[in-house]
């Protein structure tokens, strides 16, 4: 009597709101009970819902509470029955909270049959997801009413908590190995049918292909180094060896530079131009024909550019899909990943957000199955050895799980800049001299490779002078069909330019 007392007294103290805008929430109160029944009565039972089910997934608060003590038993692996739990329940403080002995009785004499556990554990994880849901969108729309609130800010919000909300409950199925060994093999055989031989995309150094066997599908990429290195004439220059010499789509998303900044770079490469000629427009004859000449390259490349600032994950997500699925972008650079952000989710430090940040990269270079390079900037560790200044995995900026997320992590370092001299102490030449440093590669081996960089034109190349650039024969035949349009505005909506057409007038600028 004293049990059942116990437990009408929890349920009107505790009972939670039934409604929710004169509607009922989602829940199935006989369904709980048939779960936490049958997790007492087979012993496998709670192994088969353990992934799908924690102690909010349940509605009534009476079997959170059985659920939290049932979870504290498959935790240290003790069984888990009527008994065990009721000691458990008493350990916690929770017993007579719930209804008592009696209640946890009940709950096993309610369950004929075990067989349907998992069926029924999905059902309440599903109407606990519904709850959620509708959480969501009752704390959004009554921000939104609020015009106090940042419309922009709110915005933010409302997709970080609903990432958040996808993620906790996205969950993948084991797949048997026969399918995937048919999807290597096809991958081996369309390998062997490529006349360059590569699986994955050409960035155009002959080296750095050789290594990498071309850019995987599915990688992430960190590039790291410190300022003035060249990250961003680095991805540039591979983006324009991509775009125009092999017709790969790419996107570069700029958190640190213009459109126009990053069009005139392109410029500066692809012309051989110095820079401060293309800034000041003062060139001589011979430069501007050069100029109009080569820009033609560029353009109906399959270049895009996102130049918008402070981007979050959030923002990459939702553009990288609609390239994805409108221009078939094949390869996303980001430059650089420490000016990303995480709007709408709150962490306790900086560094849990960029873990946050470069964990999201990697899952959407595994949903779309495409390769993502992002940039990162190096700690000032580095100016501190007398090692010369060779950077390593532990410099990464901000947080270890960049290196942990990645596939490969890249350093960009260029001895000339830091000894000021034309050779080393071996008496290696080092003029122009870039290493691209491979410190981790999850599939391959690391190494380093020398490449050139020609800091006037902002442009790295293959170390022996090739310029990746094709025959003027066949960059001529590509120039016949592409004579229309100028540099248009965004495909997004804002912030983004696509390079297509042909020069107008007497100057591109």
């Amino acid at each position: 009597m004293e049990s059942s007392n116990n437990r009408s007294q929890y349920n009107k103290k505790n009972k939670p709101a039934l409604e929710h805008g004169g509607r009922l929430q989602p829940k199935d109160k006989d369904i709980e009970e048939a779960v936490l029944g049958a997790i007492m009565l087979e012993k496998d039972a709670y192994t088969i819902v353990c992934d799908l089910l924690k102690p909010e997934s349940f509605y009534e608060p009476a079997h959170q509470k059985v659920y939290e003590a049932i979870q504290a038993l498959g935790a240290s692996q003790q069984p888990i029955d009527m008994l065990t739990v009721t000691e458990q329940l008493r350990l916690n403080g929770t017993l007579s909270e719930v209804g008592g002995p009696i209640f946890i009785s009940d709950l096993t004499s309610r369950v004929a049959s075990a067989a349907h556990v998992e069926y029924h554990a999905r059902i309440v994880a599903q109407k606990y997801l519904a709850r959620e849901l509708i959480s969501f969108a009752s704390n959004i729309e009554a921000k939104a009413f609020d015009e106090s609130n940042d419309v922009d800010d709110l915005l933010q919000e409302a997709e970080g908590k609903l990432f958040e909300i996808s993620q906790r409950n996205v969950k993948k199925d084991v797949t048997q190995i026969d399918p995937v060994i048919k999807q290597a093999l096809d991958q081996i055989q369309a390998a062997a049918n490529r006349e360059s031989g590569m699986s994955g995309l050409e960035s155009g150094f002959r080296d750095l292909d050789k290594v990498t066997s071309g850019w995987q599908n599915s990688d992430l990429i960190i590039i790291a180094a410190r300022p003035a290195m060249g990250k961003t004439a680095f991805v540039l220059s591979m983006a324009k060896n991509m775009a125009v010499n092999y017709n790969t789509p790419v996107a570069v998303f700029s958190l640190e530079m213009s459109n126009i900044q990053l069009v005139n770079r392109l410029i500066c490469n692809t012309c051989e131009i110095e820079s401060e000629k293309i800034k000041s427009g003062k060139l001589t004859n011979v430069e501007w024909d050069q100029l109009m000449s080569r820009i033609n390259h560029l353009y109906n490349a399959p270049l895009f550019i996102d130049d918008t600032a402070s981007l979050s994950i959030f923002e990459l997500r939702t553009k990288a899909r609609r390239l994805v699925r409108e221009h078939n972008v094949k390869f996303i650079i980001i430059d650089y990943l420490q000016l990303m952000n995480a709007s709408g989710m709150k962490f306790g430090s900086r560094e849990q957000e960029v873990s946050m940040i470069s964990r999201s990269l990697k899952q959407l270079a595994k949903e779309l199955n495409i390769p993502i390079v992002a940039l990162s900037q190096l700690n000032r560790s580095v100016e501190s050895r007398s090692d010369g200044k060779r950077p390593q995995l532990s410099d990464l900026r901000e947080s270890g799980a960049i290196e942990q997320d990645a596939d490969i992590v890249c350093f960009i370092h260029r001895p000339e800049y830091y000894i000021k001299a034309d050779t080393d102490a071996e008496g290696h030449d080092i003029r122009n001299l870039a290493q691209f440093i491979i410190a981790k590669h999850r599939n391959g081996q690391v190494t380093d490779i020398n490449m050139t960089f020609k800091g006037q034109y902002t442009r790295f190349e293959n170390r022996d002078g090739d310029s990746n650039s094709f025959t003027e024969a066949t960059i001529g035949s590509k120039l016949n069909s592409q004579m229309a349009g100028t540099i248009n505005a965004d495909p997004f909506s804002g912030g983004t330019a696509d390079i297509s057409g042909t020069p107008g007038g007497d100057s591109p600028f």
